[in-house]
């Protein structure tokens, strides 16, 4: 066989789930959405049979549910998940950051600091789209270089699980500031040589995350303030 016949295109059923995938992420599929496959599968063009084997890989990813004799549906995070999620994700990044200090050079120190400037340019303009993407650059820099691949799969693994969420802890007011400050104490942290501080500083920052999007949500279900009461208050602050 021939090193050209040994390779093969992607099977038709990872490239269903790949579009169901971005589709999922995008929020085009709404959690809590039951999945239509009669529909999905005639907009595509395929047979049932590659799209069960898709949403098969997509449930395996915790992205949907399958339900017995209902059928499936988009993932809908709790605030129980959000709480499960979290400190998991903290000592997972928190690792990740101190493996990640350990090892870094100047050439890498230099990489985090150019990451970091976006982060800085974007949090000036106000420009939360922009600072979550360069906030995402960053984080997946420093899982890259702690240099362990194993972190790394579950640290994508559990991020993959979190884009499900429909709340952004960056558009809390005076949250953007708040990343910015934290993503400053870490990057210091790694510059100092000191693993320990980094890792603490991670971690805190992953369940400072998690509180904004608590606080969201406590506003959320809050009933409005009264016109009445004359106090002009502002919800989400506590």
């Amino acid at each position: 066989m021939t090193a050209s016949a040994s390779l093969s295109p992607p099977a038709l059923y990872e490239a269903v789930a790949e579009r169901l995938r971005q589709r999922i992420f995008d929020h085009e599929l709404e959690p809590g959405a039951w999945i239509d496959e009669q529909a999905l599968a005639g907009q595509y063009g395929i047979s049932r049979t590659p799209l069960r084997e898709a949403l098969k890989v997509l449930a395996a990813e915790g992205l949907v549910t399958l339900r017995p004799r209902r059928g499936c549906y988009v993932t809908e995070l709790t605030e129980r998940d959000l709480d499960e999620l979290f400190p998991l994700m903290a000592l997972l990044e928190g690792r990740a950051a101190f493996e990640a200090t350990r090892r870094a050079g100047p050439a890498d120190l230099k990489r985090l600091e150019a990451l970091h400037e976006k982060l800085e340019r974007h949090a000036a303009r106000g420009d939360v789209s922009g600072f979550f993407e360069a906030n995402q650059e960053f984080h997946a820099a420093v899982q890259a270089l702690s240099g362990n691949r194993w972190l790394r799969q579950v640290i994508a693994d559990l991020r993959k699980v979190l884009k499900l969420t429909r709340r952004d802890s960056l558009r809390q007011e005076g949250r953007l500031k708040r990343s910015l400050e934290e993503h400053r104490e870490i990057l210091a942290a790694v510059r100092a040589g000191d693993a320990a501080a980094a890792e603490s500083l991670m971690h805190a920052h992953l369940l400072s995350g998690r509180a904004a999007l608590a606080q969201m949500q406590a506003a959320a279900l809050s009933p409005s303030p009264s016109p009445a009461s004359g106090r002009g208050e502002r919800i989400g602050h506590v």
